[in-house]
């Protein structure tokens, strides 16, 4: 029987009608195990992955295979979106085994959980040097019945090497200038100067180590940090890694020109992208960082937003082409006949130049990629009408597939660049939104004691709980919005979640854990400070504690703060690629970071004036009277009936001023 309909997970339920008699991830499908003494088949994916929807479709989706499986495994499949922590544990047995990992995830477990084979995506036959599905699972049905002392063997001897491992910290000690000075240097010496990014193919976004050296160059006024912030940005912003007509990214391009992507568009890179093309803005006035931060926050917005007022998890990289097959892009690529179709010849041909497409295409049988290579001046009134009358036509085609799967965590990133956005370039509408999207996550996801719940759906609150990322993101939005809209009622929601990651997530030495200590308890506790696709839950937490105690004073949160980033004197200098967020929050922490109370209306000059600022990491409270809500403006009053800003860091206050530009020198950062 498959076990998978009415979860919250949109990829759990795209498998409940397959043949297989899936389990989710729950104590009983391992009781089933030790009663029938089978070992547990577990399978983790996502609802976006394409690699997952195609073995999906070749095995789980096969009667015979289907059948196999059901009589000599138990089934489970996790959804790696709704429980990092389970795909954290087993991801890192799988790369120490085989040197790599990926999605979909396969991995052999007793009915103790203990692992003992590993894989990702097999074949329906072999190829590639890939045994196939079937012969994986024979192979391990006949260790399971003719080898099962050796099986727990190896089982038992992962599980120790596991346990075994222990986290490189810093120690004693804060990340100081040396250590930033090391980073940005490691950086330089990746940094692609042709194409703008790090590494070579594939690239990903760098958003938060585009953060760090933005606040980097505030800090020092380093030109080349903020070089290769802007390089980075407009090359990604002129790749086909951008939706040219409908705003937003995809989740990474397959070259290293930013040409080619995967078409998957993630929550939590749109979010991380679409702060940091505002804060760009922020640190040059650039048009096109401008365009970017809002037209991805109107994707977001379009898109993503669910009927309750969060935000979807993913749009899917595949959709059905002209001939109804499911395939990878065909909702985003051009050919030239197709642009004849839509905009007559000589608007064609306009549109092929600005977006270069070409006969030869640049994806799949003759098609392109829509890119903006060319920074020349262009008929601007043409151009929008062209992207208006493509974007509407493409509207006609059928749509990827969305995950509408509310995820705590990216729900906090996309408040955070919302509420920023919004106020920036006077957008009250994108304020709105990120305030009925962190409406949403006190009033589904958080309880009475402030325990977060990973992920909704549908306006129903999701079983699984919330791990550190949810907590130190989740917190992070409120921290922003509160910035922005003066409400002092966010900040004490943050202060909630920031106090639990005090009371549940924190361990010795400054260590943080991926999860609580009340959680349910795995093979190993995850713990990992790398930043990958979005901040790991380590360096968020680390960001929320270190602005709670700004706009606070509290000695606990700042100590707590402090402690998490030893983990970034030890890894900034030697992998600053993967630590970005963490050196982010570093250099908030050398700054101050600075505290700005504006006693003054929310939205007046003074408050605009301090939430552009530059300086790392600086928290803003703005309010006319001298409420409770905000510490920060306690005993802070207005001079002579005129709003007025005060600005301390290190406990040393300048001298309050009611002028904005005073203020805005006082906010430039160090390096200007």
């Amino acid at each position: 029987m498959n076990r998978l309909a009415g979860v919250t997970s949109p990829y759990l339920l795209q498998h409940a009608d397959n043949p297989v008699d899936w389990w989710p991830w729950a104590p009983e499908a391992f009781e089933e195990a030790r009663r029938r003494d089978v070992p547990v088949l577990l399978s983790v994916g996502y609802s976006a992955c394409h690699w997952c929807h195609v073995m999906a479709h070749e095995s789980f989706e096969d009667a015979e295979v289907a059948a196999y499986l059901n009589a000599h495994f138990v089934p489970v499949k996790v959804d790696r979106e709704e429980r990092p922590d389970v795909d954290a544990v087993y991801m890192e047995a799988v790369q120490a085994a085989t040197g790599q990992g990926g999605w979909p995830m396969t991995v052999f477990l007793t009915a103790d959980a203990e692992p003992f084979y590993f894989g990702t995506y097999f074949p329906p036959e072999s190829r590639h040097g890939l045994p196939s599905f079937r012969q994986v699972l024979e192979g391990v049905v006949s260790a399971w019945t003719d080898r099962r002392d050796e099986v727990g063997e190896v089982a038992s001897r992962i599980v120790h090497d596991l346990s075994e491992r222990t986290l490189a910290h810093g120690g004693e000690g804060l990340p100081g200038e040396s250590e930033l000075a090391q980073a940005l240097l490691g950086l330089t010496r990746e940094y692609d100067e042709k194409d703008g990014g790090f590494g070579g193919a594939p690239k990903f976004p760098p958003s938060m180590t585009v953060e760090f050296l933005l606040r980097h160059h505030a800090r020092t006024g380093a030109d080349g940090a903020l070089q290769m912030a802007a390089d980075t940005c407009e090359a990604m912003a002129r790749g086909g890694i951008y939706d040219q007509l409908g705003g937003g990214f995809a989740r990474y391009s397959v070259d290293r020109e930013w040409i080619v992507p995967h078409f998957e568009k993630m929550l939590y890179d749109n979010a991380l992208l679409c702060r940091v093309y505002a804060h760009l803005w922020r640190s040059t006035g650039s048009e096109l960082a401008r365009r970017v931060a809002l037209e991805t926050a109107d994707f977001m917005v379009r898109e993503l937003r669910t009927a309750e007022g969060g935000f979807a998890s993913a749009l899917d990289a595949d959709s059905e082409d002209a001939d109804g097959k499911h395939v990878e892009g065909a909702y985003y690529v051009w050919t030239p006949a197709q642009l004849r179709e839509v905009l007559g010849e000589e608007d064609a041909v306009f549109a092929a130049e600005l977006f270069a497409v070409s006969d030869e295409g640049t994806f799949e049988e003759g098609s392109s990629v829509l890119q903006l290579p060319s920074a020349d001046a262009v008929d601007e009134a043409r151009a929008a009408d062209v992207r208006a009358r493509l974007l509407a036509a493409r509207e006609l085609r059928p749509r990827p597939g969305r995950d509408d799967k509310v995820v705590a965590a990216w729900n906090g990133l996309a408040i955070a660049a919302l509420a920023e956005t919004g106020a920036y370039f006077g957008r009250p509408d994108l304020i709105e939104r990120a305030t009925e999207a962190a409406d949403l996550l006190v009033r589904l996801h958080m309880g009475p004691v402030a325990r977060l719940v990973r992920t909704s759906k549908d306006g129903r609150a999701g079983a699984h709980a919330g791990v550190l990322e949810d907590y130190g993101d989740v917190a992070e939005g409120f921290l922003a919005l509160a910035a922005v809209t003066g409400e002092g009622a966010w900040l004490e929601f943050a202060g909630f979640l920031t106090d639990i990651v005090l009371q549940h997530f924190t361990g010795e030495g400054g260590q943080l854990f991926d999860t609580a200590d009340d959680a349910e308890q795995l093979i190993r506790r995850p713990q990992d400070p790398t930043d990958s696709a979005t901040p790991a839950g380590w360096t968020a937490a680390a960001g929320a504690l270190l602005s709670y105690a700004a706009y606070t004073g509290s000695e606990p949160h700042r100590t707590a703060a402090e402690g998490a980033l030893g983990v970034v004197k030890a890894l900034g200098p030697r992998a600053p690629r993967f630590i970005g967020w963490g050196l982010a929050v570093a250099e908030a922490l050398l700054d101050g970071p600075r505290e700005v109370a504006v006693a003054g209306p929310v939205g007046g000059a003074l408050h605009r004036t301090a939430l552009l600022g530059r300086a790392p990491g600086a928290v803003v409270a703005a309010g006319e009277t001298a409420g409770t809500e905000f510490p920060l403006l306690a005993d802070r009053p207005m001079t002579d009936g005129a709003p007025t800003a005060y600005v301390c860091r290190h406990f040393v206050c300048e001298a309050p001023t009611t002028d904005p530009e005073v203020l805005a020198e006082a906010l430039r950062g160090g390096g200007s």
